[in-house]
């Protein structure tokens, strides 16, 4: 993929956390943006800051007219060559809340999809692109106390490793990136106690190397990368009868 000199990014979920620290660096780097989310006033107060280089777009990834919606906003930034899904939720539900599990779903899992699409199909109609999209280490194994958040990012894990395959089956210059943080210091977070937290602007730091660079996989930082690893090597009859708490 050749990214123009002056590329274009559009961000779904940049109104807070990780999508808006990674809006931050990519418009101090020069880039053109297209952010999406649904709070409007934090939408407007971004593009006040950067006038001239952002174009927003109030959006619910939950909606059915979400693709349009972003479809619009690409018309507006005259086009995109990085797509990046921040948008997502998650909480722990160890009493397995119904409401819970399926709005967990409901945006992780239907959203994403919406969103994934409509990029996949733009890229496949505009010679090419690059799909970053931010999951969690969450996916490495079922979490008891985290049902739908940790299925829903396994799903997205296994998704984007499909369309991944797709894409070298239609021979389409798309490229992927799934970015895997462990805790971060976010909205999302907020009220916790979390181990290894880690700082929202330093993992968007991270994530804009990872963009820059096309890689294909990134588990933000070292430490997290050795706990999936040893996660992994758990055999499930012991990973099952094993107590994870926060």
């Amino acid at each position: 993929m050749n990214i123009r000199q002056n590329p274009i990014a559009i961000i779904i979920g940049a109104t807070s956390g990780i999508g808006l620290e990674v809006a931050r660096l990519l418009a101090s780097k020069g880039w053109k943006l297209g952010i999406a989310g649904r709070r409007e006033e934090k939408l407007r107060r971004f593009q006040a800051q950067h006038p001239g280089q952002v174009e927003i777009q109030p959006l619910d990834v939950t909606q059915e007219d979400a693709p349009q919606q972003m479809r619009a906003l690409i018309g507006r930034t005259g086009g995109m060559d990085v797509f990046l899904l921040a948008a997502g939720i998650g909480s722990q539900n160890p009493d397995l809340r119904t409401d819970t599990e399926l709005n967990t779903a409901a945006t992780n899992v239907g959203g994403f999809i919406r969103m994934i699409t409509t990029a996949f199909d733009y890229f496949k109609q505009h010679s090419g692109g690059h799909i970053a999209v931010i999951s969690s280490i969450a996916g490495t194994k079922g979490l008891g106390i985290a049902p739908a958040y940790s299925a829903t990012k396994r799903f997205q894990n296994t998704y984007i490793e499909a369309l991944a395959q797709l894409a070298h089956m239609q021979k389409l210059a798309i490229h992927f990136t799934d970015i895997r943080p462990g805790f971060v210091d976010t909205d999302l977070l907020k009220g916790g106690k979390y181990p290894m937290l880690m700082q929202a602007d330093k993992v968007a730091a991270r994530i804009v190397k990872a963009i820059e660079r096309q890689e294909r996989i990134v588990i933000i930082d070292g430490r997290y990368r050795l706990l999936v690893f040893f996660w992994r090597l758990i055999p499930r009859r012991i990973w099952e009868r094993l107590s994870i708490h926060n």
